[in-house]
């Protein structure tokens, strides 16, 4: 398991700050983490893009957003605001596309991570 936290460490993630949240059950959070990876709001979020439905879109990133806070997962999360804080102001742009793709791009790595921590 220590695994897991040591390679979300060095991408710069807070899991020593997130353990706190999870009681320190590395098991909890592991648990947690890979139902994370396919959280349902990160297909909605593209979706939503594509269609270009800023109401829905922003739903979806505020749930990513705040999940990969919880879950200490800070790249993820600064990208999301990157999402949100627009759409929250009502400005839709095809450049949220593009942070959405870096996100995917970052979650690939997460993936790789989960797979080579036996989750």
């Amino acid at each position: 398991m220590s695994a897991l936290l040591n390679e979300l460490r060095e991408r710069g993630c807070d899991v020593d700050g997130a353990l706190v949240r999870f009681l320190n059950k590395e098991d909890f959070y592991a648990k947690c983490y890979k139902k994370f990876l396919d959280d349902p709001a990160f297909a909605g979020l593209d979706e939503a893009l594509k269609k270009k439905d800023a109401d829905v879109a922003f739903r979806h990133a505020h749930t990513l957003k705040g999940l990969a806070a919880n879950m200490g997962l800070t790249p993820i999360h600064n990208l999301a605001v990157k999402i949100v804080e627009p759409l929250r102001a009502g400005m839709y742009s095809d450049e949220l596309l593009d942070i959405y793709q870096q996100i995917m791009k970052e979650m690939e790595v997460y993936r790789r991570i989960a797979t080579r921590s036996g989750l």
